[in-house]
């Protein structure tokens, strides 16, 4: 039921190994250390338990005045059973690792865990209950449950955003020294000084090789493989990335895990694999070796039924409501210049089938026409055609792709089935006839309405980016990853960066 301890799979695949191994070599490492464990680490985990505390007590009182407070008899039991609850409840998150440093800043990998501890909780009171006959009131328990989970997610949510905020300020971040191929290395530093809030930040590098650089993506080299323990000391890192490289043998690796064992450094070692997400991969035991199975995608069956049930419930329920404001959009567009409300235009979807995709027009009546004359002030890499300040999007229009309100109407589209809530981007005919390779993949599932590409930065996204997004996307869907797009897509329309 719980996570596995050793084992945290980050976003782009990367696999935690534990240092503290039981084996020791005397000759080759000291007495091991306890793991290094940063001031602000430590702090960031008090405040999370003392929120758990409060939302546990708050959660208690709340329950016990709800069943009780009306009546004439107060049970004096559950009144003492609401007053511990906090220390109840912040031992059960400690055993569903929801204070596990290495989850810190990992939304998702938290709040499941936090769900976990409360279903443990929930099962736990069960069969002692049961065991002790017990009448325990139902509506108390009910009560207490739901706004435990209710009150401590936000609770959690709001800390990490805190911590993120601290996090791209440059505080409250691990120093990491990057060990693989320069190019390897490169893209590392890349990746995790755009993305600030992972916390990750790579001070240092040992490359493999027998390269003679001093100094890759602007991060320094301490030397080869040979040399990753020195160049811990040397910057300060508490964390070494292994890259995938085939230099780094099994027994290289050992011996420097011994040689980090020593100081308490963690390490984290990337396999050879692109965008592959932590439930695809499993650590599988054979003859001894610790495989890491990939399985497939899940592209058909029925968790792609419940994804279109989903999608066809909440755009139904979405054109419901939004139905005023639709009118007012009409009205305004209408109003404008006499133009047709929507603008319809055939995309690709899912197995290269085409339909017509629904948006609110917000450029002028003969765009299409004009786009050849503004060819050359493509702004857009790729099959793109993008300007930062189109000449032909109406005063309207502007407002509406401000607020990326423009997109709505494609709820039309995911109701007859065209389309999905979360997915790739929907590409234009000439643009799916230009793919090629990989590029393709990008087409055995629904486009959506929003997507990864979108809560990234949309618009200023070059197309490498764009693809590989929607190509992660494909790999690696869930519903649970849709919610998360889903709920990400607020914040990133509310910023508008990238809108244009």
């Amino acid at each position: 039921m719980w996570p596995p301890g050793g084992l945290v799979t980050m976003g782009w695949g990367w696999v935690v190994v534990e240092t503290a191994l039981r084996t020791r070599r005397a000759d080759l490492v000291a007495t091991p250390k306890a793991p290094r464990q940063t001031g602000w680490m430590s702090t960031y985990l008090r405040w999370t338990v003392i929120a758990d505390g409060v939302c546990a007590l708050a959660a208690g009182l709340l329950a016990f005045e709800m069943r009780f407070g009306s009546g004439n008899l107060r049970p004096v039991a559950y009144l003492v059973f609401s007053c511990g609850l906090p220390l109840l409840w912040c031992a059960e998150v400690a055993v569903a690792g929801g204070y596990d440093s290495r989850i810190v800043g990992l939304g998702s990998d938290e709040f499941r865990r936090v769900l976990n501890a409360a279903v443990g909780l929930f099962a736990g009171l069960a069969i002692f209950s049961y065991a002790a006959r017990l009448d325990i009131a139902r509506g108390y328990v009910a009560v207490a449950l739901a706004s435990l989970v209710a009150l401590d997610l936000p609770a959690r949510f709001l800390l990490r955003k805190r911590l993120h905020r601290l996090r791209k300020a440059g505080m409250c971040t691990q120093r990491v020294v990057a060990v693989g191929h320069a190019s390897a290395v490169a893209d590392l530093v890349t990746v995790l000084g755009r993305d600030a809030y992972h916390g990750l930040s790579v001070v240092g590098a040992c490359l493999a090789g027998g390269t003679m650089l001093s100094e890759i993506a602007g991060v320094p080299v301490r030397g080869g493989l040979g040399s990753v323990a020195d160049a811990v000391n040397d910057f300060g890192a508490d964390t070494v990335a292994v890259l995938a490289c085939t230099e780094m043998t099994a027994t290289r690796l050992r011996e420097l895990a011994w040689q980090l064992e020593a100081t308490g450094t963690d390490m984290c070692v990337a396999p050879a694999l692109l965008d592959v997400a932590g439930p695809r991969t499993t650590i599988r035991p054979v003859a001894g070796l610790p495989l890491l199975q990939v399985d497939h995608p899940e592209l058909t069956g029925a968790k792609q039924a419940v994804k279109a049930g989903f999608d066809k419930v909440a755009a139904g329920l979405g054109l419901l409501f939004l139905a005023p404001l639709f009118l007012l959009i009409a009205a305004r567009i209408k109003l404008h210049d006499r133009g047709p409300v929507f603008f319809r235009q055939v995309r690709v979807g899912k197995d290269g089938c085409k339909f017509r995709v629904f948006k609110f027009r917000t450029m002028v009546v003969d765009a299409e026409r004009q786009k050849t004359l503004l060819a050359d002030s493509n702004e857009a890499a790729g099959v793109l055609f993008k300007m930062r300040r189109d000449p032909r999007v109406t005063r309207p229009g502007a407002w509406l792709r401000r607020w990326s309100i423009d997109e709505l109407p494609q709820l039309i589209n995911v109701l007859i089935g065209d389309m999905s809530l979360v997915g790739p981007r929907p590409a234009l005919p000439a643009e799916a006839a230009r793919y090629h390779g990989h590029m393709r993949r990008r087409l055995v599932v629904k486009p959506g309405i929003t997507g990864l590409w979108q809560v990234s930065g949309r618009s200023d996204l070059s197309w490498a980016d764009a693809v590989r997004l929607d190509l992660r996307y494909v790999e690696n869907w869930s519903l649970a990853l849709d919610l998360q797009v889903l709920w990400k897509t607020g914040s990133a329309v509310l910023r508008g960066n990238g809108a244009y």
